[in-house]
């Protein structure tokens, strides 16, 4: 069964991948592969929107830290989208990971419109 769906779509030079469901130890490194995978050279930023994501284990917080890693080595910017009431908020701040990261409450925020 697969615990998290993502939907990629492009706007304005970001490439936005949309997960759903969840994201843990099972996931979190194929999903890194996709999103990577979907992103082309000439595209300004990724945006990992988390806003559909139901669950996040350590695995999923080290897939942002990771994902977010291999685009700056590619010249790439990386934006999170995680709405404060989403349980990826949580599981952030239950890290005590809010402040290691610049976090968008929406996708417009995030894509600065």
């Amino acid at each position: 069964m697969r615990l998290a769906d993502v939907d990629f779509t492009e706007r304005d030079g970001s490439v936005i991948a949309a997960v759903r469901g969840e994201i843990d130890m099972s996931n979190a490194s194929a999903l890194g592969d996709a999103v990577g995978g979907a992103t082309p050279g000439d595209a300004l930023r990724v945006v990992l929107d988390l806003s559909r994501v139901n669950y996040l284990d350590s695995a999923g917080i080290h897939l942002i830290f990771r994902l977010r890693q291999s685009l700056r080595d590619r010249d790439l910017e990386l934006a999170v989208v995680i709405p404060p009431e989403s349980p990826a908020n949580d599981a952030l701040r239950l890290a005590g990971l809010m402040g290691r990261m610049e976090i968008a409450r929406t996708l417009e925020e995030a894509l600065g419109t």
